[in-house]
């Protein structure tokens, strides 16, 4: 009988160091040199669809988004690619909209794009939209939302899709919203931006190595 536990001891001691080993592994792989191309180098960023951030279950939502900024490459991980020092929602004639009325966002930039992790097979970033925050104003309700929103970057397409999870961001401060957007909740912020080098059509690229 002892034999066989120490048998299933030796086993499971096994099992155990092979697992470790190939998370080990995995977590060595991600990269950590960046190369962005054309760097350094201004960007600007249009909206491909539209940009929503909802909050306690109500979507507000902008037709029209922008932003630009800086990009370059950089060494670390994660590691910051990009900086947005400019970024709009909602335009003259066309502002964000909600259940709640029109929302006027302003954001305290700069944001960051921060790079993480690079599939070379499908040129796909992923990371996040970093040192986000923005004063929103929906009627005489005003609120303050900071934290990240996760994303991915595409090298084909430009696309900076930003598609946050519950987590991300949180509402900090909130004045005369009540029960609609308390302190404290958790918003989620998608949508897609197409990238270009400033006065260009070039779509900027973002490799990932590991040398």
């Amino acid at each position: 009988m002892q034999k066989s536990l120490r048998k299933i001891a030796l086993v499971a001691g096994a099992a155990t160091a092979a697992i470790g080993l190939t998370a080990g592994t995995a977590s060595a792989v991600p990269s950590t040199v960046w190369t962005v191309t054309p760097t350094p180098a201004n960007f600007t960023a249009t909206n491909s669809g539209n940009i929503v951030l909802s909050v306690n279950g109500v979507p507000m939502t902008c037709t029209t988004s922008g932003a630009s900024g800086t990009m370059q490459s950089a060494t670390g991980n994660p590691a910051t690619v990009a900086n947005i020092n400019a970024i709009n929602f909602g335009a003259s004639g066309s502002p964000c909209t909600s259940v709640l009325g029109n929302v006027v966002t302003v954001a305290v930039v700069p944001w960051t794009v921060v790079a993480a992790d690079y599939n070379a097979a499908t040129g796909v970033t992923t990371g996040h939209v970093g040192n986000v925050d923005a004063n929103v104003t929906v009627g005489a309700c005003k609120f303050r939302v900071t934290g990240k929103a996760s994303g991915t970057y595409t090298n084909a397409t430009g696309a900076l899709a930003v598609n946050s999870v519950s987590g991300d961001l949180t509402v900090v401060s909130a004045t005369n919203c009540g029960a609609a957007v308390p302190v404290g909740a958790k918003p989620t912020f998608k949508g897609t931006y197409l990238v270009k080098q400033t006065g260009t059509n070039v779509i900027p690229k973002i490799v990932g190595s590991n040398p």
